[in-house]
């Protein structure tokens, strides 16, 4: 289960964000949702070796060592199968958190990236919670 007081922190302390599985397709959760933090005042690093560029012209990168500047959250749009590797990437790159998008968790990839001192969410949407923390 989601610690509020994870949501909370994240939510209030994190200006950066890589988003792991950016999408270019407007329908998809992949878009909407850092589009919709962007126009929160977040800043949203694109992060998919196929997506050309983020959002507003802005550069996509090919991987999380790729994003030229500190990351605080990492936020994941990906199968829960595939979520291990980008938590060990977001620990190597020391971001602070990691949020996994609705229907998205892996226990074990979780308890690793909280040893390693990085704030948790799992299977939550994250403008869903951001607009019931506004």
């Amino acid at each position: 289960m989601n610690d509020q007081q994870a949501i909370d922190k994240i939510l209030r302390e994190s200006r950066s964000i890589a988003v792991v599985g950016f999408s270019t397709n407007p329908q998809k959760a992949g878009y909407y949702v850092p589009a919709y933090l962007k126009r929160q005042g977040y800043t949203i690093h694109a992060v998919n070796p196929n997506a050309g560029e983020g959002l507003d012209g802005d550069p996509a990168y090919g991987a999380l060592a790729d994003v030229p500047v500190p990351v605080d959250l990492v936020l994941l749009f990906q199968r829960s199968e595939n979520v291990p590797p980008f938590v060990e990437q977001a620990i190597a790159i020391g971001a602070k958190a990691v949020w996994m998008q609705l229907g998205i968790s892996n226990h074990e990839a979780a308890r690793q990236a909280e040893a390693a001192g990085l704030d948790v969410v799992q299977n939550a949407c994250m403008l869903v919670e951001h607009k019931n923390w506004k």
